[in-house]
């Protein structure tokens, strides 16, 4: 009865996971295929997941943004000056956070301005007109910080004036906001996951010794490469257009889903679909 409340539990909080359903049937069939003396261990882990909906990560940016515009405007600076960025990357969710912001906010009846990472010309042209300003990055997730950190260098080359950097995101981990703080890029956020919040990670003690090995050996019996997420950084949040490569792979199963499946796959884990 626990392992049926637990998997109604994320079937309900998770409904809205984009690649795809999240049923009380689905984390149940997820639950069933590991070892009797391993589920209660699973179901509690699957709680601890932090799942950021798209009403909440809609939320989350703009009264981020709200605050971040009353401070601006506080300091003197005008709407025109500030310049909202995309990342450009494989597979990115930062050019869908940024129109889910610009709609929601209303950010072009303000003159905020908008650009994506590689377009250099056009970033060089208006940050040599406007010669000081606010430039704003969005984001719903950024783990370790990487290729943030690549594609914001490459940016600044073509900047031109003085320009104070933001990164607006829903949910950062702290390996990121340390990059990020060292750079001088300030982080506007609801969260900072940290390493002490993530059950599998060397760091955290949410779990007892014994069953925190024995779940990495899991994760580890799935795929190796990948047994903790991205270098290992064990992350336990999961966004409703798909889960970051930081998280345990006990989450996402193997590619096309065998032998083992996973309650949140990322979009590249899913069976190709055949078009007859």
């Amino acid at each position: 009865m626990r392992h049926l409340i637990a998997c109604a539990r994320t079937a309900f909080r998770c409904r809205d996971y984009k690649p795809q359903p999240i049923s009380i049937q689905l984390a149940q069939k997820w639950l069933q295929q590991f070892d009797r003396q391993d589920r209660h261990a699973l179901a509690a882990l699957m709680g601890q997941i932090t799942y950021l909906s798209e009403a909440r990560t809609r939320r989350i940016l703009v009264n981020q943004n709200d605050a971040l515009l009353r401070r601006l405007t506080r300091s003197g600076l005008r709407c025109r000056n500030v310049i909202y960025a995309h990342i450009h990357e494989a597979g990115s969710s930062s050019p869908m956070m940024l129109a889910l912001l610009r709609d929601a906010a209303r950010l072009e009846r303000l003159g905020c301005k908008f650009i994506g990472s590689r377009e250099v010309l056009n970033l060089n042209r208006v940050t040599k007109e406007l010669g000081e300003g606010a430039l704003v990055y969005v984001d719903d997730f950024l783990g370790t910080g990487n290729q943030f950190c690549e594609e914001r260098k490459f940016m600044m080359e073509n900047v031109v004036g003085n320009f104070a950097e933001f990164a607006l995101v829903a949910c950062i981990c702290e390996e990121a906001y340390r990059k990020l703080s060292e750079i001088g890029v300030e982080v506007l956020t609801e969260s900072v996951h940290t390493r002490a919040q993530r059950p599998l990670h060397d760091d955290s003690a949410i779990l007892e010794p014994e069953t925190k090995e024995r779940l990495r050996a899991l994760c580890t019996r799935i795929d190796r490469k990948s047994a903790l997420g991205y270098e290992g950084l064990a992350s336990m949040v999961v966004l409703y257009r798909n889960s970051p490569d930081t998280i345990p792979v006990i989450f996402r199963g193997n590619v096309d889903q065998k032998p083992f499946i996973g309650i949140f796959p990322r979009i590249s884990d899913l069976p190709k679909r055949v078009v007859r």
